[in-house]
């Protein structure tokens, strides 16, 4: 018998204004002109396990674990600015990180579904930058930490297109990992 265990991601990144609501662009020209609203900043993309990443799961499901898992207490978001395409699965943190790493927000990290349920595969992940913690345009990538400075980069992730944010947003960033057996 052959299996295999591979992991699916997915990283939602959202602007929030002062309310709590997702922000929206400037309607373009054609919206405009039809009267509609501009579009959410709200963008969703797909991010890849590093090689930390796969070497941290074998880890955490040994008999003695050596590495600081990520939870709740010791799991962080990354963003910056550097995304260059070269050996995403290599990366150990962001390329050109901005601002300091956050962490998870309460109740975070969660599975999606109750166990013997829909989603009990996926484990969801949310930091959420507050208005004043980040100044910065051109966010393009993530990353998903074991710790507030050094650490281990569970799994990476490019933000297209690019993100803007000013001091007065709050950037949520949402991480879910599928574990799929074949």
């Amino acid at each position: 018998m052959f299996e295999r265990i591979k992991m699916r991601g997915k990283v939602t990144v959202r602007i929030l204004d002062a309310s709590g609501k997702v922000k929206r662009m400037k309607p373009g020209f054609i919206r405009k002109t039809l009267k509609l609203p501009g579009k959410k900043m709200e963008v969703v993309n797909h991010n890849i396990v590093t090689s930390q990443g796969d070497a941290l799961l074998a880890d955490w499901i040994s008999d003695v674990p050596t590495k600081t898992v990520i939870d709740g207490a010791n799991g962080y978001i990354a963003v910056g600015t550097g995304w260059t395409g070269n050996s995403p699965k290599s990366n150990t943190s962001c390329n050109t990180s901005t601002g300091a790493r956050k962490i998870m927000d309460a109740g975070y990290p969660m599975t999606k579904g109750a166990f013997g349920a829909a989603d009990d595969n996926v484990t969801v992940y949310r930091a959420t930058f507050a208005a004043g913690n980040l100044n910065v345009s051109g966010i393009d990538e993530a990353a998903l930490m074991n710790h507030i400075t050094a650490g281990d980069c569970l799994a990476y992730a490019q933000i297209t297109p690019e993100v803007n944010v000013t001091v007065n947003d709050t950037l949520q960033i949402e991480w879910e990992l599928t574990f799929l057996g074949s």
